[in-house]
């Protein structure tokens, strides 16, 4: 069972840049060789496996210090191998995600309406791509819970008890999913845990309405567990062999909320088996981003069509998470940004460092042709990619799976672990347990450090931190605007800094304030680095960044990071849920990338008032004109 689509790619502006690479590719028959490795891993077992020995354990296996395999992370390919073998997988899930359904009316007398997903990062980011995509809409309304802020699920909880007329209704509707793919992930804890205070306060027997999905013995697990909540093994053929990130298109985490909106599984799985033409097409891009990455020209940006752009943010994370442990090379996935070339370097500028994508099925809307031929024209990099018009969604991420992995094995990378996102997770938790001793995270020395910080500058009600920097910057006749200036200047004029990150510690998805702040930096990124700076800029809320792509922004650097926060918690309450661990993360962010030596600064925002909002957007709009100057 082949997905056995056309799949079309396009180079220009290659000039023979990889051509010899994508034949060491060919050369090598990756394919073959890692369908054999994995097929003896799975039917032997691991003993025997070493790094040392086969670079392709090296690049998609988990090693221990003598380079022995102890955990076969190639799950991400062999669970559509295996589809052809196991023909019931469709019915399967669809069986499961009817008797999650019958529990529900069983014991609430009450329809499936609501659908809470708590997760982070790999666990999270595919439902936002299905939902964006319209992949979910004849389902239960599914939200994505994947932040610690009180406000996302206060909103959250706001629109259920609005449309069923009273929370206790709307929980008994609700179906909760916790979803960790790490052993430490706590954040799916953090709110399962007050969901689960909601129902015991409203006398609701939570058990039908919670599942979860994680590894034996984790953080969620010992939650979970003793609770009486049911657990549903991640993969169909019961083993454990996938990451978060890699976990779509082909586990039941992926494919739940597919079922429950009556999705074609059966499509689905065939659209993820690709044929090795297919795969040879993505090793071809693979060389292409490869050789133009190691020129210099890592700065990868992403044209999808508008259907396929709903994955865009899924597809940054799945390179830059795999792909960002290297001080050496690194590749950054540009999203949400209309081409201009204004915004550009000239293509024979040796500064120039873009490199162009652009994916669409065959037929549809949203990649701009002309802008296409004019980057041609203008000598841009370019590969243009073109899937069958029939191809679902799995077949656009299983391809993307394929290009990592080309990626990997020419940088001698592995792909599957993710050792940064690991090291703000580890200073995160002694800052919470410590503030829940002292009475909260405000409380903490680290939060006293901020505050107390000899670097920082204030300016209409917002505080300027970069006491975190190693370089000087001369405050004297400069306001907070001016410092900023400053400091984006100096950086990237030594080269330091390449593109910039804007990362508001908030809930920029549900709460109208929240997407306020998300419109001011959208325009800050515009004005402020894409055009002023001339180079790209990452913008979203944490820690989800710090999930998603945070990888990149510690291993591999050349990122200045602003991360942004109101000075008034949001708390719920209800379920006495209050922002200390959301604080954490804030702390434990800068602290992470200071240790790596990575440039960060913070500003804290008085609250999110309109008139604390716009005084944001007031702050940029003079760092604009510093810029300028």
């Amino acid at each position: 069972m082949w997905y056995n689509g056309k799949v079309r790619l396009k180079l220009s502006g290659d000039q023979s840049v990889s051509t010899a690479t994508a034949s060491r590719l060919q050369q090598e028959n990756l394919l073959q060789k890692l369908q054999a490795l994995d097929s003896k891993a799975r039917r032997k077992g691991l003993g025997g496996l070493n790094a040392a020995k086969s670079p392709l354990v090296a690049l998609g296996m988990e090693c221990d210090s003598e380079g022995n395999a102890t955990k076969n992370s190639y799950g991400v390919f062999h669970l559509a191998w295996l589809t052809s073998k196991n023909p019931s997988w469709p019915a399967v899930v669809q069986r499961e995600v009817d008797e999650v359904k019958q529990g529900i009316r069983d014991t609430h007398k009450s329809r499936l309406r609501f659908v809470i997903w708590a997760g982070m990062g790999g666990s999270a980011e595919d439902k936002s791509a299905y939902v964006a995509a319209g992949l979910l809409n004849k389902g239960p309304k599914l939200f994505v819970l994947d932040s610690t802020d009180p406000a996302k699920l206060k909103a959250i909880l706001a629109y259920i008890e609005a449309k069923a007329g009273s929370l206790a209704e709307g929980l008994k509707s609700t179906l909760v999913v916790g979803m960790a793919m790490g052993m430490t992930s706590f954040e799916p804890v953090v709110n399962l845990e007050k969901l689960a205070t909601l129902y015991d306060k409203l006398g609701t027997d939570s058990r039908p309405n919670f599942i979860y999905m994680t590894l034996p013995g984790s953080i969620l697990d010992r939650f979970a567990g003793p609770r009486g909540y049911r657990k549903i093994e991640l993969q169909l053929d019961g083993g454990n062999s996938t990451g978060g990130r890699h976990s779509s298109p082909m586990t039941k985490g992926s494919l739940i909320p597919l079922a429950l909106a009556g999705v074609d599984l059966k499509r689905w799985f065939e659209g993820a088996c690709l044929t090795p033409e297919q795969v040879d097409v993505a090793l071809q891009l693979s060389a292409f981003l490869h050789a133009h990455g190691a020129a210099g020209r890592d700065k990868v940006t992403l044209l999808a069509s508008k259907p396929l752009s709903a994955a865009s943010l899924w597809t940054k994370q799945d390179f830059e998470e795999s792909l960002g442990k290297s001080e050496d090379i690194g590749i950054k996935i540009v999203i949400n940004e209309t081409p201009r070339l204004a915004n550009y370097r000239p293509a024979k500028d040796s500064r120039q460092d873009r490199v162009f994508l652009a994916v669409e099925r065959k037929g549809e809307a949203g990649v701009d042709k002309q802008k296409l031929a004019l980057l041609k024209r203008s000598g841009y990099p370019l590969a243009h990619l073109v899937l069958d018009k029939d191809a679902p969604l799995s077949a656009f991420m299983q391809f993307m799976h394929y290009t990592v992995f080309g990626l990997g094995w020419l940088r001698g990378m592995n792909f599957v672990t993710q050792p940064s996102v690991e090291l703000y997770k580890a200073i995160t938790q002694p800052i919470y347990e410590y503030g829940r001793v002292l009475g909260g995270t405000e409380k903490t020395a680290e939060w006293k450090a901020l505050k107390t910080a000899i670097r920082q500058s204030k300016w209409r009600g917002l505080t300027l931190y970069y006491d975190k920097l190693r370089i000087a910057v001369e405050p004297e006749g400069r306001d907070a605007p001016g410092i900023y200036a400053a400091i984006l200047t100096q950086l990237a004029a030594s080269g330091a800094v390449e593109y910039g990150e804007l990362t508001f510690f908030g809930d920029t998805r549900y709460d109208k304030r929240g997407q306020a702040v998300r419109k001011v930096l959208d325009k800050v990124g515009e004005k402020v680095f894409r055009s002023a700076m001339k180079m790209p800029v990452d913008i979203y809320e944490g820690p989800a960044m710090n999930h998603s792509f945070h990888e990149m922004v510690i291993g591999h650097g050349r990122c200045l990071s602003t991360v942004l926060m109101s000075e008034r918690a949001e708390t719920l309450p209800a379920a006495g849920y209050k922002a200390d661990y959301h604080q954490a993360q804030f702390l434990a962010t800068q602290m992470a990338l200071e240790q790596r030596a990575r440039p960060v600064v913070s500003i804290l925002i008085k609250d999110l008032s309109p008139a604390s909002i716009e005084n944001l957007q007031m702050f940029f709009n003079e760092v604009s004109k510093r810029l300028k100057r």
